[in-house]
């Protein structure tokens, strides 16, 4: 059965605990697509065919070679595990409508929706230093570009109402395109036709960062936690 496995969690970078923790050559043992970001929340890593990326601040897209790289956070699952092959119609980021259809509200899921675009607005998350700041008031900061007439792909994954704080609920989304030059956390996006795949998790694997002195030791703050994260994440809250 498909597993989507996690590296820690988004109340942990709400908290500001943004260093890196994981290598990408070990994330990728666990899955070759995927979303996250780097060391410092340097940017936005969408993962393709067992290939990192990272669309930075500056909206540029780097090709992430380096195994040994740090990663405070990410999400990865086996594309080749695949429940179903989907197609879309006219679809937008607030009509991504597959958890409604299938009854999938409680379940996790993921997509990966292939297409051109008739427009894609992304953000992305601008490099930090330590002492790190919180992730929400990193977010103030945080660049946001555009592009029309774009062909490139989705990956995202949604998360049930249940599991809120350790990661967002709802829908997260990364774009990238296919000349590798363009890509980030997916803010609004618009598409005649877009086709790929959704994953319907059966097993949802947490890893947390146990040696890393700063998580250990991090008292984690609940209060306001859900506004926060819905802020963040460029959301608005229901």
């Amino acid at each position: 059965m498909a597993v989507v496995f996690q590296h820690s969690t988004l109340a942990a970078l709400m908290a500001g605990l943004l260093g890196g923790t994981m290598r990408a050559g070990y994330l990728l043992e666990h899955g070759d697509t995927g979303i996250g970001t780097l060391h410092g929340v340097d940017g936005e890593v969408i993962i393709l065919d067992g290939e990192v990326y990272q669309a930075d601040q500056t909206g540029k897209v780097n090709h992430i070679t380096d195994m040994d790289a740090m990663i405070p956070f990410a999400t990865v699952h086996n594309n080749n595990d695949a429940t179903e092959t989907i197609t879309l119609q006219n679809v937008d980021m607030g009509h991504i409508d597959v958890i409604d259809e299938r009854k999938l509200a409680n379940n996790f899921s993921a997509i990966v929706l292939r297409g051109d675009f008739e427009h894609v607005q992304v953000r992305v998350a601008p490099k930090a230093s330590e002492p790190f700041p919180s992730l929400l008031e990193l977010s103030e900061n945080q660049p946001v570009f555009d592009r029309d007439n774009v062909s490139g792909t989705l990956v995202g994954y949604y998360s049930p109402e249940l599991y809120h704080g350790v990661v967002a609920a709802g829908w997260h989304v990364h774009f990238l395109s296919d000349d590798r030059e363009f890509g980030g956390h997916v803010l609004a996006f618009n598409a005649k036709e877009l086709s790929g795949e959704l994953t319907v998790f059966a097993d949802y694997e947490l890893h947390l960062p146990i040696e890393n002195q700063a998580f250990r030791e991090h008292n984690l703050d609940m209060n306001g936690l859900d506004d926060a994260i819905h802020a963040a994440e460029g959301n608005k809250k229901d």
